[in-house]
């Protein structure tokens, strides 16, 4: 059956997120955005240019570089910060490795997904970050549904669930004990659809790996997983070539492609809407587990 298509984007969504950011840049003293090139991050700079113009965002980026990130997402990073004049720094895992802080994965799945951890709370106890913005919704995660908008993170970056606060009215709590920080989610309201009909509505530029495009893959276990130097590999894993988009952004060995042909916003949009899978469906690193994902968390993940 085929749905109709939905092009509008509920203005009330933005309203809210600009006032999280809002308040977020006044109730904490050096709040820094957690950027990761993809799509809510993205969205996440267009919300913090509107919410603070026409003054300057008055918070740097932040991205944890795995080094095995998509080249495509690298690019468009480098480019975007350029072009918009923004604050941007950049941690790398393979510096955490190096120092012996954490050990490099081996064997089939091997990822550096889990090891984005160490790094990220290294970087916030350096620059002393007392709220992380990032572009988490709840629509994506059983383990992100029960985040409030202000999330707050013990000494040891971890989270609670047990310990989340009410958040009443709108009214949102920014106080911290000494040591603590919270992780704000501007856009957990909104859903994947929302996202996308914004980055229609504003016009924003995206990474490329989001529209079809022809690649390199292989098939394992029910997935199409791009073909890498990374991606370590049995010998009846043969690559082929194949049409695909990728429909989340992580690092190349635990994000699956789609097979589409979607090649515009408008094609990527129906799509979403026919689609019988969870956007999360084809992010490898939750597969590991049923509570991958809030595992991650409560060790101080994004």
């Amino acid at each position: 059956m085929t749905h109709q298509i939905n092009w509008e984007f509920p203005q009330a969504l933005e309203d809210e997120a600009i006032y999280i950011l809002r308040e977020t840049a006044a109730q904490f003293e050096k709040p820094v955005l957690l950027f990761s090139g993809g799509k809510d991050s993205i969205t996440l700079v267009r919300l913090a240019q509107k919410a603070f113009y026409p003054g300057k965002v008055p918070f740097p980026l932040l991205h944890v570089d795995t080094g095995h990130n998509f080249p495509e997402t690298i690019e468009f990073r480098d480019w975007l910060v350029n072009t918009l004049g923004l604050d941007l720094i950049v941690r790398n895992v393979q510096d955490s490795i190096d120092q012996g802080k954490v050990q490099e994965e081996t064997g089939k799945y091997a990822s550096r997904n889990a090891l984005q951890t160490v790094t990220l709370l290294d970087a916030i106890e350096e620059g002393k970050f007392d709220a992380c913005i990032g572009g988490a919704r709840r629509d994506e995660e059983k383990a992100r549904a029960k985040e409030r908008i202000f999330s707050v993170r013990d000494e040891f970056g971890q989270w609670n669930a047990k310990m989340q606060r009410p958040e009443l009215f709108d009214i949102l709590n920014g106080k911290i004990n000494i040591g603590e920080n919270v992780r704000v989610f501007p856009i957990s309201n909104w859903t994947e659809l929302d996202v996308w009909n914004y980055i229609r509505r504003e016009k924003l530029e995206i990474p490329s790996i989001y529209f079809a495009h022809e690649r390199e893959i292989i098939e394992r276990d029910g997935l199409y997983w791009p073909y890498s130097a990374y991606l370590n590999t049995t010998a009846d894993e043969v690559p082929f070539r194949q049409k695909v988009r990728f429909r989340t952004v992580g690092d190349m060995t635990c994000t699956a492609a789609v097979l589409s042909e979607a090649d515009k916003l408008e094609d990527i949009i129906a799509e979403i809407m026919e689609a019988k899978i969870s956007e999360r469906g084809a992010r490898i690193d939750d597969k590991r587990s049923e509570a991958a994902m809030e595992k991650r968390k409560q060790a101080g993940y994004f």
